[in-house]
């Protein structure tokens, strides 16, 4: 009987966290294609509230760790060009 319950417990562990790998590659698809446009946008042809916008995706983007920035554009095939 515990083994069983210890069997059921597994699985929906399994099942959530498969779930949350998937969640994770979405997030990282989303993440990826906004640093690549925040790179690509050329601020003075923007209104403001715009640029105000952008310059908040780009702190919270760089925020993130290189590891992480790193996946998110490999998730997209980006590259940060210097």
């Amino acid at each position: 009987m515990q083994n069983n319950i210890n069997q059921n417990e597994i699985n929906m562990l399994r099942t959530e966290l498969e779930l949350l790998m998937r969640e994770r590659q979405s997030l990282l698809k989303v993440t990826g294609a906004a640093a690549g446009l925040i790179a690509e946008i050329d601020s003075h042809d923007l209104p403001i509230s715009t640029v105000e916008a952008a310059d908040l995706l780009a702190t919270t983007i760089n925020s993130l760790s290189e590891e992480t920035l790193q996946d998110a554009l490999s998730a997209v095939h980006a590259k940060i060009v210097a």
